[in-house]
């Protein structure tokens, strides 16, 4: 009997894992307001797929070779990401549909594959690919050709000030409001912020457009745009934690006010999760986890400058913008993963929209580093040596001051707790159970509040 019992317990563990891995990361829908949009349509997927096939093949002209490929590509993509919605994992949302979700996992593959498929290729062939996709690009000039920074910094003068608020300006403060969406932390918000600003300071001598006036840098980037976007983004965020969520059938509302109502609602998160990355008891795996976290965001955003340093396009150009936002997108369920990863002991292992960001990072900076051997070449290797140290000792501090923040806050808490537990210890017996009656009226109220106000009492919601 022992030794019968011995393997079931292992695989009694092993199933319970497996279905909290998928309760979190591949989120079901429970209560679906249209049936229709949820139930499975395979065999009519399957027939309009074959029947659009037949009638591009036969219909359309494929006098031009350019034409055909291009075309051909772009339904290669098409029912690529078809079969994304038939065989890929929800993922850890649910809105506006969990088949939106199955196609952004669809499209980072796709992007992983196209990396690893770009690495075996060399310059010329890379470079014929893109003038391939865009004749035009054989005439673009990098940004840094052609524009001069950090010059006459001495010179602060109004209309010099209004001149950089301009459709970057807001990108970066509306890029700033959501990764505080995403991340919603002040601490490890504004430490990504500062160690930023560093990283472009000691990779100045290799991208020129990171030089920018003192004034530039602080006042403009890391107070308005940077601090902006996060307070911003943190009080989305609080706004959305105390919100009561009651989410009621379309088909149970008459009016047609109401239902379209209901239906803009629908992109909305069907509840908001409170994120606490620290704990007063967070283990050194924790702390590792965000710090490798801090480290990978850094080499994201790295990866964008570089990418159209290298293969010379500017920042306006859909290869660059189309880029910022895949990973923009993808980055959403990333950090929802990696989150539930790092603070939940029964999640064994990293979620696969995770998985695949991080190897997309990582050849990012591959084929930076083989196809830019030429400006790696001039890398200064005492710049990018303090920038690791400096990176890691900043980090590492921010982390030592945000887990000593919790630890604190959490002893004055208990602290508060054994005051009002002391003082109510001292009141005289008549009062006390005078006191006594009192509160015990109290709770209900209190009760009724907090219940109100707690934003996982919601009716029919997964997490977002």
């Amino acid at each position: 009997m022992a030794a019968s019992e011995g393997p079931s317990s292992p695989r009694k563990d092993d199933a319970t894992y497996k279905l909290h891995f998928r309760r979190i990361n591949e989120q079901q829908v429970e209560e679906i307001c249209l049936d229709f949009f949820y139930r499975p349509h395979t065999i009519t997927l399957l027939t309009a797929t074959v029947l659009s096939l037949m009638y591009f093949a036969f219909t359309r002209n494929d006098e031009h070779s350019d034409n055909n490929l291009r075309v051909g590509l772009l339904v290669v993509v098409s029912f690529f990401l078809v079969i994304s919605i038939l065989a890929f994992p929800n993922g850890p949302f649910t809105r506006p549909h969990p088949a939106i979700w199955r196609m952004v996992f669809g499209l980072s593959v796709l992007y992983f594959l196209f990396l690893v498929f770009l690495i075996f290729l060399n310059r010329d062939q890379v470079q014929t690919l893109m003038y391939w996709l865009d004749p035009n690009l054989r005439y673009a000039k990098r940004e840094a050709d052609i524009m001069e920074y950090a010059v006459n910094c001495t010179v602060i003068t109004g209309d010099r000030i209004l001149s950089h608020f301009d459709i970057f300006a807001f990108g970066h403060f509306a890029g700033w409001t959501m990764k505080a969406m995403l991340i919603r932390s002040y601490g490890l918000c504004w430490t990504i912020s500062i160690t930023w600003e560093l990283t472009e300071l000691f990779f100045m001598h290799l991208l020129p457009n990171f030089a920018e006036c003192w004034w530039d840098q602080v006042i403009l980037d890391i107070l308005l745009c940077n601090g902006g976007g996060i307070w911003l983004g943190m009080t989305v965020c609080r706004f959305l934690e105390m919100r009561t969520y009651r989410w009621a059938s379309i088909k149970e509302i008459h009016s047609t006010t109401g239902k379209i109502k209901r239906a803009v609602l629908q992109f909305t998160p069907a509840s908001w999760t409170y994120v606490r990355w620290f704990d007063p008891k967070s283990s050194s795996q924790r702390l590792a986890g965000i710090y490798l976290f801090m480290i990978l965001w850094q080499l994201t955003e790295l990866n964008t400058f570089f990418l159209k340093h290298i293969f010379i396009f500017q920042a306006s150009h859909p290869l660059s913008w189309c880029r910022i936002l895949l990973v923009g997108v993808v980055t959403a369920p990333t950090v929802r993963q990696y989150y539930a990863y790092l603070t939940d002991t029964q999640c064994k292992r990293v979620g696969t929209q995770c998985w695949v960001f991080g190897a997309i990072a990582f050849l990012e900076a591959l084929a930076c580093v083989k196809f830019g051997q030429e400006l790696f070449s001039k890398t200064q290797i005492r710049s990018v040596l303090l920038w690791l140290l400096c990176l890691a000792l900043i980090t590492l501090l921010c982390l030592y001051g945000m887990v000593w923040y919790e630890q604190n806050k959490m002893k004055s808490f208990t602290q508060q707790n054994e005051d009002a537990n002391d003082s109510f210890a001292s009141i005289p017996d008549g009062l006390a159970a005078q006191t006594d009656s009192t509160r015990g009226l109290q709770p209900t109220k209190r009760r009724r509040s907090s219940a109100k106000n707690r934003p996982g009492s919601s009716h029919g919601g997964k997490r977002q």
